[in-house]
Parts: C-alpha cells; structure tokens; sequence
C-alpha cells in the first residue's frame, strides 16, 4: 500500500519479510533513545540476532507484521507494527507500533495501526491490547483511534491499553 504523509513523504507498508533483519537493525539504531524506551519500556539500543529472527520471520497468521519503507529508498525503514496473538485468549493480541523520528507526527503511524486492525479482523482477532509507559501519548491517540471502545488498566508504572477491534 502506497501512502503520502502529511510532510509529502512517500512510503509503502508491506508485509514483512525474513530478508528484512538488517534493516531493522538499521531502523532500530537510529532510534532515539526515547522513542526506543517508549517502544520496549526500557532503554534499548540494539536488537540481537535472536530478536531478528522472531521479528521477522513471523507466520501471518498468530503472528502479523508490517514495515513502512521510503518509497524512494525501499532499504530505508520508516515504521514497523506487528500483533501477536495470545495463545490463552486466541481473540486477543499484543499490538505495538514504531515509527523512525524524523516521521511522528505524520500520520505513518496511524496508517500502520488501521492496517494492523484490518489484518488482524480478517484473521479472527477481536481486541488489541498494549503495554505502554504513561506518557506514550501517541500510542494513546493511536488506540483511540482504531477503537471507539478502550479501556485503561494502571499496573505499576505502566498502562495496559485495550481497544475492542469491533467493524
């Protein structure tokens, strides 16, 4: 899917692929330390090759991930989302969404949670949820967004956000 950003940046989200590893290294390192802490919930500033691997070889089915890559250098990562389904509560999945820096703030990252909600509809997913750090306001906005019902839990310093998937 092609898409222009609101700065008229152009990128494509596409499924990811096993042959995406280093450039989600790449993307990864030229995170700033706090958009990678509000991401993980911790300082992180590299992914291992463990990590890679379960990030990028995914089944599309109990595990789903999108990349957003610049349209005029497609080895350049803009964004990534990916669910994971909960093996107790199959309706259920685990959704997070990054987005490169120098791209918040135009739109790429609501474009990735819709996709990520459709993908998840079709595949029989009825909720997403998220753990998330307080001042994760975008992540907020972005659950609002694909959900017109939320609901907020607080448990220890994080929020759990959960978002009914409902068409």
């Amino acid at each position: 899917m092609a898409l222009r950003l609101r700065n008229g940046t152009e990128v494509v989200i596409r499924p990811i692929r096993p042959g995406d590893k280093a450039m989600l290294a790449r993307g990864m390192a030229a995170l700033s330390p706090r958009s990678a802490r509000l991401r993980f919930l911790a300082p992180k500033d590299h992914l291992t090759l463990s990590e890679l691997r379960y990030l990028t070889e995914v089944d599309d089915i109990d595990h789903y991930a999108l990349v957003a890559v610049l349209a005029e250098d497609p080895s350049s990562l803009a964004g990534v989302g990916r669910w994971v389904r909960d093996a107790e509560r199959p309706a259920d999945a685990e959704v997070a969404v990054v987005v490169a820096d120098c791209l918040q703030g135009e739109g790429l990252g609501t474009a990735l949670g819709e996709a990520l909600a459709d993908g998840a509809r079709t595949r029989g997913i009825a909720r997403f949820t998220a753990l998330m750090l307080p001042e994760n306001t975008a992540a907020q906005r972005l659950f609002a967004h694909i959900s017109g019902r939320l609901s907020t839990r607080v448990e220890g310093g994080t929020y759990e956000l959960v978002a009914d998937l409902a068409a």
